[in-house]
Formats: structure tokens, C-alpha cells, sequence
């Protein structure tokens, strides 16, 4: 029996996704800026994709969002683009939990004399609202925070955090790639100025995404080129994947009532069929927190890093990741987990498991059974040892 659980790495691109995409590689193909026929059937795909997109988001007016090609360039352009309309360094707010597409773009802006503050977050990984506040200064142009934590699932009160940061001027930027077709998402009521996107989260492809640009915000391409994507993103358009990123959109519009739901009943039985394992702990927030997410710290006497455990649930066909995904390969202690308050050694056995579409009951007490196997020899050897 094999059971996938990492959806929040990547998802399955769902079977609509997939005939868009090969339906517009086989009869779309045009460049979208050409002026022929095949170039005004592949420019309709685009727009067509672009007003789904902007659906999920409930965004006023397609325009507002930009393809890219994935979360990480979002995240870039969102900082940079906006850091760029700036001719002086000013004064940028992150959280100690951002993706590193935020945490590593926000140290590129320090090295140019950008003044970058990280707000702490208590040990559910959440920023206390007042924090914010209280680091705010005159030349605070831009706060972003990410909206739902990819490894410990923590969602952050992004409604105060928009609302203090716009209250000073300041623009707020919320990395959504976690979050869209898991929680109902607004821009009209949500005090953001940007939000990223994702398509490979939502069971579209990999390898696009999307900006949501609030009108009349300010921001700056990063780079030059045929002036496609409101000159903010130039290159010919990938418009098989814009087109399958549109559909999986849709399609996580319709469900975004019921799927999410059926998931957290899922979750919900996983962790009740594990709390009685003590030396399981839960990470993340137990109420603020994505539908999908479980994640979880191994506290034994002798070490088990979360990479030692996704080896031995992936020999016994289960797909769970080590935190997160763009750290697994490390063994080292998760930042996040550090930011949060654990000291080195918990914070290196961390394991989160996400569900998704094709999670059914019977994967939950096939996992629950396994996991509870491996705890319990995990723990028999660390006592053997001692």
C-alpha cells in the first residue's frame, strides 16, 4: 500500500489540469503577442486563465494579477518590485518564519542597505499582532508575512497584520502559496496589497504562478525584456501551463467549501488516533492552522532526526517530508523550528504530513499504524542504548 502525504511540497496535477495543458500545447500553441489568429487564440487562453485565477482570489479586476513562474519568483517580485520604486534603503518587516523565497530575498535587500526587521513568533510559530506595531517606523514601506506556514502549518492573524501595516502607509505582502484552495481567500476584504500564488499546490503544474498586484500599488519590474505581464514579468508567456494554472484555479474555487472540510476531518482523526504517543509532539498551531497539516517533533532520550523517519515511512510506502521541503535534504535544525523556540537537537526531528485529494480514511489508520510502529522502535533502541 502506498499513501502519499507531502501535498504541501507538490501536488498531483489534477486530470482537468492536464487535458487543459495538452489541449493548449496541441492547439494553442501561438505567441500570445502576435496578431494572427493562432497568437489571438493563445492570448484568449491567457486571459481566460488569468480572470479564473483571480476568481479564487476574488480579486476586482483580472488585470490585478501577474503570472510568474512559481511562489519564489511572486515572493522575489513582490520585495524587489516594490524595493525598487524606492531610489534610498528603507525599512522592510518580515517574520522569523518566512519562506526562504522572503528570508533570503529580504538579506539580498539588507546587503544593499536596506534595513530589515524579523518579528519574533511565540512557540505555536504566530506573530503577536503588537509586535508588528511595535516595530513599525517612519520609513516603513513594506511588511510581508506569510499567511500559512508550509512546515508546522501555523496560519498567521493576517487581517490585524494588514490592517496595522496599512494604517501607517506602509504596503502588506502575504505569501499565500500555502493557503490558496485550503482557505476561502478574499483580497477585497484582506487589508493585502500583494499576495502570492502557486499553481503545483493547488493540482495544477508545476512551474507558474501568480502575483495579485492591488491596483494602483506601486512596483517595478525586476528586469527588461518584451514588456509582457504589465511590463513586470517580459518573456513569451507559458501558455500551456497559464492555461492548466487557470483550470486548477476553477476547479479550487468549486471545492473550496467541501475539500477543505474533508480534510481537516482527516487530520483530525490522525491526530487522535496518535495523541496517546507522549513523545509525539504536535508543532505548529493546534487551532490556527491549514486543514491539510500535521506536523509533528520526535522528543526521545537519544536523538531521531525527522530525515531518519522519512526514510523509514518511505520504506514502508508513505510520502511524508522531514519540515519542510526545501530543507529535507539537510540534516540541520529547522529554522523555523529554532525560530519558534526549540533547542537544536528537537528542532532536527521535525515530520510533517499533509493530505490532499486522493487521502482517503483508510490511508489515515494505515499511516497512524505505521508511524506508531516506527515511534515505538525508535524508542525501544534509544532505551537499549542508554
Amino acid at each position: 500500500m502506498q499513501v502519499y502525504l507531502d501535498y504541501s511540497a507538490t501536488t498531483p496535477c489534477r486530470p482537468e489540469a492536464i487535458a487543459a495543458l495538452t489541449e493548449s500545447l496541441a492547439q494553442g500553441w501561438g505567441n500570445p503577442s502576435s496578431l494572427h489568429e493562432w497568437g489571438k487564440r493563445a492570448a484568449f487562453a491567457v486571459e481566460q486563465a488569468r480572470w479564473q485565477v483571480a476568481q479564487l482570489v476574488n480579486a476586482p479586476s483580472a488585470d490585478a494579477m501577474v503570472f510568474t513562474s512559481g511562489g519564489t519568483e511572486s515572493n522575489n517580485l513582490a520585495l524587489l518590485g516594490v524595493a525598487r520604486t524606492f531610489s534610498q534603503p528603507q525599512h522592510l518587516i518580515i517574520s522569523s518564519v518566512e519562506h526562504p523565497a522572503i528570508a533570503q530575498t529580504a538579506a539580498i535587500l539588507e546587503q544593499q542597505g536596506w534595513q530589515v526587521t524579523s518579528l519574533p513568533v511565540n512557540a505555536y510559530g504566530r506573530v503577536n499582532p503588537e509586535d508588528l506595531r511595535a516595530a513599525l517606523q517612519p520609513n516603513t514601506v513594506l511588511v510581508s508575512i506569510i499567511y500559512g506556514q508550509s512546515e508546522v502549518g501555523t496560519l498567521q492573524p493576517i487581517e490585524a497584520l494588514g490592517t496595522i501595516a496599512q494604517s501607517v502607509g506602509a504596503l502588506f505582502h502575504t505569501d499565500a502559496v500555502q493557503v490558496a484552495g485550503r482557505v476561502p481567500l478574499d483580497v477585497e476584504a484582506l487589508p493585502v496589497d500583494l499576495m502570492s500564488l502557486s499553481s503545483h499546490k493547488i493540482y495544477g503544474p508545476q512551474g507558474i504562478g501568480a502575483l495579485y498586484i492591488k491596483p494602483g500599488t506601486a512596483i517595478q519590474a525586476m528586469g527588461g525584456g518584451g514588456g509582457q505581464e504589465r511590463g513586470l514579468r517580459s518573456g513569451t508567456p507559458a501558455v500551456a501551463l497559464i492555461s492548466a494554472f487557470g483550470v486548477a484555479a476553477d476547479c479550487a474555487l468549486k471545492e473550496i467549501e467541501t475539500e477543505p472540510e474533508r480534510l481537516r476531518g482527516l487530520r483530525d482523526r490522525l491526530l487522535t488516533q496518535l495523541q496517546d504517543l507522549t513523545v509525539l509532539k504536535l508543532t505548529g498551531d493546534p487551532h490556527h492552522r491549514l486543514p491539510h497539516h500535521a506536523s509533528f517533533c520526535l522528543m526521545t532520550a537519544q536523538p531521531v532526526s525527522g530525515r531518519e523517519l522519512v526514510k523509514q515511512m518511505n520504506a514502508a510506502g508513505i510520502g511524508v517530508s522531514a519540515g519542510s521541503a526545501c530543507h529535507s535534504g539537510k540534516l540541520q535544525p529547522s529554522p523555523i523550528l529554532t525560530a519558534m523556540g526549540y533547542e537544536s537537537t528537537l528542532a532536527q526531528s521535525g515530520l510533517r504530513m499533509t493530505l490532499g485529494q486522493a487521502t482517503t480514511l483508510e490511508d489515515i489508520d494505515w499511516v497512524a499504524e505505521v508511524l506508531r510502529q516506527i515511534v515505538t522502535r525508535s524508542m525501544s533502541k534509544t532505551v537499549s542504548r542508554v
